[in-house]
C-alpha cells in the first residue's frame, strides 16, 4: 500500500551455498554434505497462500534478493519502509552451535543483501531459540545498527517464551530496545498441542494462530516478563489477533481469582497486552464476507487503532479476508495510526516530516 509501513515481507537466502561466505569454514562439509542447512519449505510452493498470482508469475517467492524484492513489491506498491522477515532459520537444526552460526549467516546475508541497498528496508534478526545465551549475543551484536527493527522468534517453541529459560533474550531484546516478533512455525518435532502433532499441513498451519499464539500470549503475561522488563515490547505477526477479545476477558476475569499464584501480575491482564503487544493486520483471520457493522464491533472491541499494525504478509495469498474491510471501518486517524503511526513508534522507524 502507497507510503504504508509493512510490517512483514518475507524473503530467503536463494541456497545454502549463498549463506556459505557468512559461516565458519568449521561447518562447510556438514552442510555440503547434506547433514545440515536448511531444507524445508514452511510454505510449500504447490500451496495456493504460499504466494499471490504476481508474485507466483515472478517465479521467486519469496524474494531471494534485492531486485527481486524491488520489482516485485518496492516499486509497484511503494511502501515507506519494510519489515523484512526471514524465517528460513526456524526449522533449521536443533544443533544449538550449528543454529547460531545459521542464524549469524542469515542476520550477515540480510544486511549486505537488503539493508545496504535501500533505506526503506529494515531487518529482523533471528536468533539461536536452542541456546538462549547465544540468541542474547547476536542481539547484543547487531542492537547498535538501528536498521534492525526487531528480535523474529518462531511462535512455535518447546517451552512457552515467558519461561525462565528464555530471561536472557529478553533481557538482551529490553537493553537494545528491540521489540520480539513471534511468528508462524518453528523447530523440529515441536509438537503444536498437548496431543500431539498435526496429521496434516493444513491443521499444522491452523495451530500456529488458533492455538499456539494465545498460549504466548498467556505465558508472557503470567510468568512476568513484562514486570520484569517493563520496558519490553512484543509483536504478533501473521497470528491473527480476533481472537484477543475472548481470550482477555476470561484471562482478566481469572485473574482476579487466582491473583496469589502470579503475584508479580500487578495490573489486569489486558492492560499488559495495550502495552506492550501489537499485531499485524495481514492474515486478519476473518472472513471478507464479514459485515461492516460486525467488523466495527471488533475494532472496539481491539481498539484496533492502537493494536494493529499494517503488514502484506507479502508474498503470501490469504484470499478475500476482511484486510480492506476493516481498514475502511477505521476513522481516519485510526486508519493512518495504523497504517503507519503505530509502526513508526513501536519499531522506530521516522515518518517524514511534514511542512
Amino acid at each position: 500500500m502507497p507510503g504504508a509501513i509493512d510490517c512483514d515481507v518475507h524473503v530467503e537466502p536463494p541456497s545454502m551455498a549463498a549463506l556459505l561466505p557468512y559461516i565458519d569454514p568449521y561447518w562447510h562439509e556438514l552442510i555440503r554434505s547434506g547433514h545440515l542447512g536448511v531444507a524445508h519449505r514452511l510454505y510449500p510452493e504447490s500451496e495456493p497462500m504460499s504466494a499471490r498470482p504476481e508474485a507466483r508469475a515472478a517465479g521467486s517467492f519469496p524474494p531471494r534478493g534485492y531486485a527481486e524484492l524491488r520489482a516485485q513489491l518496492l516499486d509497484p506498491y511503494q511502501p515507506l519502509a519494510v519489515i523484512l522477515s526471514c524465517v528460513a532459520t526456524f526449522q533449521g537444526s536443533r544443533n544449538p552451535y550449528f543454529e547460531a552460526a545459521l542464524t549469524t549467516a542469515v542476520n550477515d546475508w540480510l544486511r549486505d543483501e537488503f539493508l545496504d541497498r535501500d533505506p526503506r528496508l529494515r531487518g529482523s534478526i533471528v536468533v539461536p531459540v536452542f541456546h538462549p545465551e547465544a540468541a542474547a549475543r547476536e542481539i547484543d551484536r547487531l542492537g547498535a545498527d538501528r536498521r534492525f527493527a526487531q528480535v523474529l522468534l518462531p511462535v512455535r517453541t518447546e517451552t512457552p517464551w515467558g519461561n525462565l529459560r528464555y530471561r536472557a533474550i529478553h533481557e538482551a531484546a529490553s537493553r537494545n530496545r528491540l521489540p520480539l516478533t513471534l511468528h508462524p512455525w518453528g523447530g523440529w518435532g515441536m509438537a503444536p498441542t498437548a496431543t500431539g502433532t498435526a496429521a496434516t499441513y493444513y491443521e499444522d498451519y491452523l495451530y500456529n494462530s488458533q492455538i499456539i499464539a494465545p498460549n504466548q500470549v498467556l505465558s508472557l503475561i503470567a510468568e512476568g516478563v513484562f514486570d520484569a522488563y517493563p520496558d519490553l515490547r512484543v509483536c504478533l505477526a501473521e497470528l491473527g489477533f480476533a481472537w484477543l477479545p475472548s481470550l482477555l476477558w476470561r484471562f482478566d476475569k481469572d485473574w482476579k481469582a487466582l491473583w496469589r499464584e502470579t503475584p508479580w501480575v500487578r495490573d489486569k491482564p489486558s492492560a499488559y497486552v495495550r502495552a506492550h503487544l501489537r499485531a499485524t493486520l495481514s492474515p486478519t483471520l476473518i472472513p471478507g464476507t464479514v459485515p461492516a457493522r460486525e467488523l466495527t464491533q471488533l475494532a472496539d472491541m481491539l481498539d484496533a487503532g492502537h493494536l494493529l499494525l499494517y503488514s502484506s504478509d507479502y508474498p503470501h495469498d490469504h484470499g478475500s479476508d476482511a484486510l480492506e474491510n476493516l481498514l475502511a471501518v477505521l476513522s481516519d486517524a485510526d486508519r493512518e495510526a495504523v497504517l503507519r503511526g503505530n509502526a513508526s513508534e513501536f519499531f522506530g522507524i521516522p515518518l517524514p516530516v511534514t511542512p
